[in-house]
């Protein structure tokens, strides 16, 4: 029958002696490049959120205010969604395989308001949805797959340690199965990230062979394996997906239960650092810029290419002190400020071609989000972000700032 209309509407355009249009197309967007240095001021946004109920409409329909924060979602309109991977909770059991669709009561902790989902799956699917770029990070290591270190574990998760090498063949097959998902799916997943905050005793301990700042670190020796694996998977993976090295957490320098960025990528093997193109790193406002030292350190291990440098996680609040440095934020309006004068500056710097806001929803012990917990108020930041996203170009003009009394 459809066949039979077009068939009809061309012999009646020819009629009158019209040419018939082609039907309407809607191509898929030219990819934005984030993997290596801009040629010149540049700066992308992203976004890391848990509940794809924020990002699309995930079957069965939810009520308000679901919706309307949706929509305040795609305003901001990120090129990048990040996504985490939690090992541990896909994959307790090493004699079963990860279950890529774990329901989710979708409550911040106990918070409401509430949306389920199904776990990763239903986070690609949002992801397919709003066609932007994918990124997944790795994090949590499920207790069959720890080794435990000798060495300082101050701060440290009591499921932290270091993976076991007879692990890493099931790490190697969970980065495999959750691309073939988000193919399944048609999500673009292009970036990987072999695991989260490396440099942090709550992901990787011990940290170091004793607590004292001068003592070796070990996080290096933690993390390598995990990249080489990473590396693996993706070489074996169908598509054409980047490795992001890095994901450290902004200590700048050591400490006695931490390990330095510039530390970190020193100690890490050549063969490592210099197997990606781009370094991912956290610098919450409030805190030191890393991006300086970072850049440094990076140079020093002379790889063949210049890192891009992405800012994966980023956001204004009072973050705990055990888990950021941001520790000078003393009003919302003043954070909002600072983020402009950051982004600013890393619009700036053409190795920074990426910062990505933590999270869109507030997580209530860890307030740096855009809207409150209960999803009644938004933070000044949120305007902020979509000023610097929407359909801005990252190679346009900075937008004026958002917050009050200007940046």
């Amino acid at each position: 029958m459809l066949v039979l209309a077009a068939v009809l509407a061309v012999l009646f355009l020819s009629s009158r002696g019209e040419e018939p249009r082609p039907p309407a197309t809607h191509p898929k967007p030219a990819p934005i490049v984030l993997d290596r240095p801009a040629s010149g001021p540049s700066l992308a946004v992203g976004i890391t959120e848990a509940n794809p109920n924020l990002i699309a409409d995930i079957p069965p329909p939810d009520p308000a205010p679901w919706p309307h924060w949706r929509a305040e979602m795609a305003r901001l309109n990120p090129v990048v969604y990040r996504i985490f991977v939690p090992w541990n909770e896909v994959q307790p059991r090493a004699d079963a395989p990860p279950n890529l669709a774990l329901p989710d009561n979708g409550c911040v902790r106990n918070k409401g308001p509430c949306a389920s989902f199904a776990g990763l799956r239903d986070q690609l699917r949002a992801l397919a949805a709003r066609r932007w770029q994918g990124m997944i990070v790795l994090a949590g290591l499920p207790d069959w797959a720890v080794a435990h270190v000798p060495g300082c574990r101050r701060g440290a998760s009591p499921v932290a340690g270091f993976p076991r090498e007879d692990a890493l063949p099931a790490y190697r097959t969970l980065i495999a199965d959750v691309l073939a998902l988000a193919h399944e799916e048609g999500a673009d997943v292009r970036y990987v990230s072999p695991y989260n905050e490396p440099n942090h005793p709550y992901s990787l301990a011990p940290q170091r062979t004793r607590c004292d700042p001068s003592a070796p670190s070990l996080a290096a020796r933690g993390y390598a394996p995990l990249a080489r694996a990473a590396r693996e998977a993706l070489a074996d993976a169908p598509g054409d997906q980047e490795l992001v090295l890095g994901e450290t957490a902004g200590f700048r320098e050591p400490t006695a239960r931490a390990t330095g960025v510039p530390e970190m990528i020193r100690e890490l093997p050549r063969s490592v650092v210099c197997s990606a193109r781009v370094w991912s790193q956290h610098a919450y406002i409030g805190g030191t810029d890393p991006v300086a030292v970072v850049e440094k350190a990076l140079d020093a291990r002379g790889c063949p290419r210049r890192y891009a440098i992405w800012i994966t996680e980023t956001g204004v609040g009072p973050a705990p002190g055990g888990l950021s440095l941001a520790r000078g934020i003393t009003s919302q309006a003043q954070g909002c400020r600072l983020l402009h004068q950051r982004l600013l500056q890393w619009y700036r710097d053409p190795r920074v071609t990426l910062a990505v806001q933590y999270e869109f929803r507030e997580d209530n012990l860890f307030p740096t989000g855009l809207v409150t917990t209960d999803l009644t108020r938004t933070r000044p930041a949120l305007a902020e972000w979509q000023a610097w996203g929407g359909d801005r170009k990252p190679d346009a003009p900075p937008p004026k700032s958002t917050c009050a009394n200007g940046g």
